[in-house]
């Protein structure tokens, strides 16, 4: 990001104010990405003790871990700029959250403002058994969501598949010593030895972050918890299952309201499911949702208490020239979001991202092809599972750039204003802090270029499923197994 004057500019602007054109060259012009560290979510909640030297907390230069040692609780399965970017929140398979804190710029070391410490750490979620139904409750955190700071305090919502937890992370830099009742060692003291009244005092202490759950809602899906979105007014969010969309209040743990429900009387007649639920950015009243088939229904909360009769229905016709035995697979919506301005929308499936207009409800104003060399591979797609993947979507601070993740550990940005696109690479070959990342090129078929990669020798273990823009700078957080890379846009 640019700036002019004592304004900033938003992302992806020159100093005209126009937007900058999204560079798809390797030169180190505007609009090159360059790594600004490589972060490794650690496997153990005590070796992130906030009382340990701030030098054992940094992880940015430890380069030494490799793929092969994550485990399967190491996976990042979601992450999450807070509203002023200065924090990113991270969840894994195993239930745990890490908080990346972003680092001070500093007179001798200007270049390090976009290096991201851990913060703090915590087990947000433990592996439960539902001995009613005979089901295992996994640890794995699906989504992540910050609440807008109101104090010195920060609060975020994070869920596994039932259950859905307030927490509130504070600073701690004080403690309080001179009580009459206990010792220092905070053992109960002989009363008949107490002889003076003495006024507890505040020392000062090594700083300590603590994280806190302040509201565990639970016991209201019946389902796996897709999504949960925070609302415009802040004090009500949604948590959307398989099929059925709750409203909750933060005050309220055992208490929700309803909103959807599209489970039908015969479970035989079941032919879509809820795969992902936001609410609007500015009107409290408004969410959307996504199915399996597809389609997208916005729904006005003013209308009725239950919401399953849409105000808008979003949908693309099917070309029958296309029809094939996966249309129905690969045109499921992995992931639905609100623009920031609030006019479109962006949903993800398997091989496409398309922007729709809130007035338009046809055909989506914008379509973008993010792997459509895979077309042809979707056969076996089909037989490894791949199909199934859910990508994500993310827009940058100014609606002008959407960002998605694909396989091979690349990861492409669409430039709505100059229709120009460009893949990338989060890799360890890129490790190198301030390496500038080249575009990478997929090869379909015929002679291979140098700088081209075959489609045949993708790897489809690894893949870009989880991606966050910052909310008002070109800071990219990028998660590719147990690893979270962060790039920042090269200013010149």
């Amino acid at each position: 990001a640019t700036a002019a004057g004592p304004e900033r500019l938003g992302p992806w602007c020159s100093p005209t104010g126009s937007p900058a054109p999204l560079s798809c060259e390797t030169g180190c012009g505007e609009g090159s990405w360059i790594l600004v560290c490589r972060l490794l979510v650690p496997t153990q909640v005590s070796l992130l003790s906030m009382e340990e030297d701030i030098d054992t907390r940094k992880i940015n230069n430890s380069f030494l871990r490799d793929h092969s040692y994550a485990t399967e609780a190491d996976i990042i399965s979601t992450v999450e700029f807070n509203h002023t970017g200065e924090l990113l929140a991270t969840g894994d398979k195993g239930g745990r959250v890490v908080i990346f804190q972003r680092e001070q710029e500093s007179k001798n070391q200007i270049h390090r403002r976009g290096e991201y410490n851990v913060y703090s750490t915590f087990q947000s979620h433990e592996p439960e058994f539902d001995y009613l139904k005979s089901l295992e409750i996994e640890e794995k955190i699906n989504k992540i969501r910050w609440l807008p700071q109101q104090n010195a305090a920060y609060f975020l919502l994070s869920t596994n598949d039932k259950t859905v937890k307030l927490w509130k992370v504070s600073e701690r830099d004080k403690r309080p010593e001179g009580y009459n009742l206990k010792d220092e060692e905070g053992r109960l003291r002989d009363p008949a030895t107490i002889t003076t009244l003495r006024v507890p005092v505040l020392r000062p202490m090594d700083l300590m972050v603590e994280a806190t759950p302040r509201r565990v809602f639970a016991n209201a899906h019946t389902y796996h918890i897709n999504s949960i979105s925070v609302n415009s007014d802040y004090e009500t969010y949604m948590s959307a299952d398989d099929l059925r969309i709750n409203l909750w209040n933060f005050e309220i743990t055992n208490q929700s309201f309803n909103i959807v429900d599209i489970k039908p009387a015969n479970m035989e007649e079941l032919t879509e499911v809820i795969t992902a639920a936001e609410f609007h950015p500015h009107h409290c009243n408004t969410f959307v949702y996504s199915s399996s088939k597809g389609t997208i229904r916005l729904c006005d909360m003013r209308a009725s208490a239950l919401c399953d009769r849409h105000t808008k229905f979003f949908e693309e016709p099917e070309d029958p020239s296309n029809r094939s035995f996966f249309s129905e697979i690969i045109s499921s919506i992995s992931d639905v979001k609100f623009s920031h301005s609030g006019r479109y929308i962006m949903t993800r499936d398997y091989l496409t991202v398309k922007v729709w207009d809130l007035n338009m409800e046809n055909r989506p104003i914008e379509t973008y092809q993010v792997h459509d060399y895979l077309r042809s591979k979707l056969c076996s797609l089909y037989e490894n599972d791949c199909i199934f993947d859910k990508f994500e979507c993310v827009w940058n601070g100014s609606d002008s750039v959407i960002m998605t993740g694909s396989y091979n550990n690349f990861f492409r940005m669409f430039d709505r204003n100059t229709k120009r696109d460009v893949t990338l690479e989060a890799s360890r070959e890129n490790s190198k802090p301030r390496a500038i990342l080249k575009p990478r090129k997929v090869c379909v078929g015929g002679k291979r270029r140098k700088d081209e990669i075959s489609v045949d020798s993708l790897d489809f273990s690894k893949k870009i499923l989880h991606t966050a823009w910052h909310p008002s700078e070109n800071i990219i957080a990028v998660a590719a197994t147990n690893n979270l890379y962060i790039f920042q846009d090269k200013v010149n």
